[in-house]
């Protein structure tokens, strides 16, 4: 095989965005040169490396073969122009992508404790919905990603070989109300949330983003949309209504918001799962591993 660098780089663009149009807008290239240089790809390996899904496109499994070397030749040339550049991080460089409230406070404490045991790992990081980051995973833009988990608890995706999952710790699900509310309390009952006024995340294509207390009877009375979990405890300071939690926010929850557990009902659980390809990590990712452990046990040891 003699495929392009180029061809390469759209490969792997297309498997991490799931589709043809996302990647030549990340790209800025037109979609008709992207379907180029996949055919060209694909005459080289002789193979069909995409097929179409509802929603988008998936590497078949030649197409994951061709991106397992793909991605490490790719990683290899950026390594170059990095130490070229003379911005080679002496003590490697890790990838990180986790979903929105874990950005909040998991992920801060973890690169802090980072910096002070292995100064000389650089990780970048990246926010995304559960799908996004781990379609970066499987195409090697990513090398852990925080992900979130909710029963049955299902892995992320069905595609082969199987990610590596560690939870990194199991949780209720909490209420933010206005710490002036008649609910502001240690717990509520289910009944009480009826009529309330939620702040919820705006629903993608690709996922359902919560923020209404699962399994409300009737049509919850959703007042503000917002996908960022700070923007929703300030609007709950603010008195503009309430919203649901995981308990990992606890210790980032601003003045004139009160956390409440949901007493009766089935407990409703949300675990934060790190993932990533299996195979032996390398030392910087083993210790980004390790350091989320301990930030997230010493989370779970904060809450009441």
């Amino acid at each position: 095989m003699n495929p392009s660098m180029v061809g390469l780089r759209v490969l792997r663009e297309i498997a991490e965005r799931g589709s043809f149009t996302g990647a030549a807008a990340a790209l800025g290239y037109t979609q008709s040169a992207v379907s180029r240089q996949v055919a060209a790809l694909e005459t080289e390996a002789r193979a069909q490396l995409f097929e179409r899904r509802p929603g988008g496109v998936e590497l078949t499994a030649a197409g994951r073969v061709l991106m397992r070397h793909a991605s490490a030749a790719l990683d290899e040339l950026d390594a170059a122009a990095r130490e070229l550049a003379g911005r080679a991080a002496e003590g490697g460089r890790v990838r990180l992508g986790a979903f929105t409230s874990a950005g909040a406070v998991l992920v801060p404490r973890a690169l802090a404790g980072l910096r002070r045991s292995h100064p000389g790992i650089d990780v970048t990081t990246r926010e995304g919905t559960t799908p996004a980051l781990v379609r970066a995973l499987r195409a090697g833009t990513l090398d852990l990603v925080v992900i979130a988990s909710v029963p049955p608890f299902r892995a992320p995706d069905v595609q082969s070989p199987a990610l590596t999952l560690e939870t990194l710790s199991e949780r209720s699900l909490l209420v933010a109300v206005p710490a002036a509310s008649p609910l502001a309390r240690d717990s509520v009952r289910v009944e009480e949330l009826r009529g309330q006024t939620w702040i919820a995340s705006p629903s993608t294509g690709a996922e359902t983003l919560l923020g209404v207390w699962p399994g409300l009877d009737g049509r919850p009375h959703v007042g503000h949309t917002a996908r960022d979990w700070l923007t929703k405890l300030q609007l709950v300071a603010a008195g503009c209504g309430v919203t649901t939690v995981p308990a990992a926010l606890a210790s980032a929850v601003p003045h004139g918001v009160r956390l409440v557990r949901v007493e009766d009902g089935p407990r409703e659980l949300r675990r934060v799962v790190l993932a990533r390809l299996p195979g032996r990590l390398t030392p910087p990712v083993g210790e980004l591993r390790r350091v989320l452990r301990t930030a997230a046990a010493e989370l779970a040891g904060d809450l009441p």
